[in-house]
């Protein structure tokens, strides 16, 4: 901390105004105990960083360009917590997460700031700069409005070309060749790396069987547009369209009731090609195996955002933690284990919960409620704790034990 060295004869006091040089030096003295207070408060909430809002305040950490601010603010979203603090935004370019219009419901936020920079697309020999925030070549390929097909390989890096791309990230596509593949009747395009027919089958998981015809030789060079048949002697097969059921994951959000779900990214089924044998009796058939299928569309995953927040009121039966340890399950010879890991865990506070994890009460139960009881009921948690180490770890001191050499119990 630096300071300025002011004196009457600097800020225009002449010596002969003896009553107004005590009045301006009282104001400077008190400008300058002031601004020490406020800068030790700073001082010492960036050292402990653990500010305490107020019950209608939130402490936002926001990170930008490598920085990290911490604010106290009532805003109620975060674009209006990032005005607040005087920090630009390019709506169109800049990704902020949480997004920009998303309410500011818990006590501490972190927000990400990502700024946009300049990135040069080179397809082939065609080449094409944008700006963008964006950090997957899935999403700066569709900023630059280029498809990408799962067989292409894309590299994304810093150049290494100063007079052809300058300072940019620099994406390069390698676009996989694409031809006609007939699968035992049913004709598709695909894409391939593969410099080989015998390579391409192998890249594509399709296997030749006894009674099998390849129309091209396994050794023949994979060129674009070039048609490749494979077919089965004898016996009757049939090729299918099918959809394909796309994965879902789920974001767990302790600051969302239990039963809140929302879609943030929509998923999508893919679709795959299936060649089936199958054996006909009198006009029907009596049996059926697959042979063969290439994923024509590769599915894409939904990402679902779930609340974790038990729907209960916090608690407010009072009591201290003597009181609650003499309530509990709990032998006194193991208070002084159980002190060390509640304090750990929740700071003895009965309606903690973890704002990432949805852990919640004393012990920061994982998931919330798994043990019998109120979650935030200081003597179910507790006992929930006791039966938990008991059966995991032997007793309260095996869990301080590991507690103490992971991190967690």
């Amino acid at each position: 901390m630096s300071f300025v060295h002011i004196t009457p004869m600097s800020i225009g006091i002449k010596a002969g105004n003896p009553i107004k040089k005590l009045v301006v030096l009282c104001g400077l003295l008190m400008l300058v105990v002031g601004s020490m207070m406020i800068a030790d408060r700073v001082w010492a909430q960036s050292q402990d960083g653990d500010v305490v809002p107020a019950a209608d305040e939130h402490v936002v950490t926001i990170y930008d360009r490598g920085e990290e601010r911490v604010i106290v603010t009532k805003a109620k979203t975060v674009r209006q917590a990032l005005d607040a603090a005087g920090i630009l935004i390019n709506d169109k370019q800049d990704v902020v997460e949480p997004g920009l219009d998303s309410e500011l419901i818990a006590s501490k936020y972190n927000v990400n700031i990502y700024r946009a920079r300049p990135v040069t697309v080179v397809d082939g020999m065609v080449r094409q700069r944008i700006t963008t925030a964006q950090k997957t070549p899935e999403n700066i390929a569709q900023v630059a409005s280029v498809e990408l097909h799962a067989e292409d390989k894309v590299t994304l890096e810093v150049s290494d070309d100063l007079l052809l791309y300058g300072a940019d990230m620099v994406m390069k596509i390698d676009r996989a060749i694409p031809l006609q593949l007939t699968l035992y009747g049913k004709k598709t395009e695909v894409r391939t790396q593969a410099d080989t027919v015998g390579e391409f089958l192998i890249e594509k998981d399709i296997q030749i069987g006894e009674n099998d015809m390849l129309s091209v030789a396994t050794d023949q060079p994979i060129v674009a547009g070039m048609q490749i048949e494979l077919w089965r002697e004898g016996k009757q097969t049939i090729t299918v369209d099918e959809e394909v059921d796309f994965e879902t994951e789920q974001i767990r959000d302790a600051n969302r009731p239990v039963g809140y779900k929302q879609v943030q990214t929509p998923g999508e089924k893919g679709a795959r090609t299936a060649t089936y044998e199958i054996e006909m009796r009198n006009g029907e058939e009596v049996a059926r195996q697959e042979i063969a299928s290439i994923v024509t569309k590769q599915p894409k995953k939904q990402v679902e955002v779930v609340g974790t927040k038990p729907e209960t009121m916090a608690y407010t039966g009072g009591g201290t933690k003597s009181e609650w340890l003499a309530a509990s399950n709990i032998s006194p010879a193991d208070y002084g284990y159980a002190d060390w890991l509640v304090q750990k865990e929740s700071g003895w506070n009965p309606n903690a919960v973890n704002p990432y994890s949805g852990a919640c009460g004393l012990g920061q139960q994982l998931p919330c409620g798994k043990w019998p009881g109120q979650w935030n009921n200081p003597v179910d948690s507790l006992n929930g704790m006791d039966g938990y180490v008991k059966s995991r770890y032997g007793g309260w001191a095996g869990a301080v034990a590991h507690s103490q050499s992971r991190g967690w119990y």
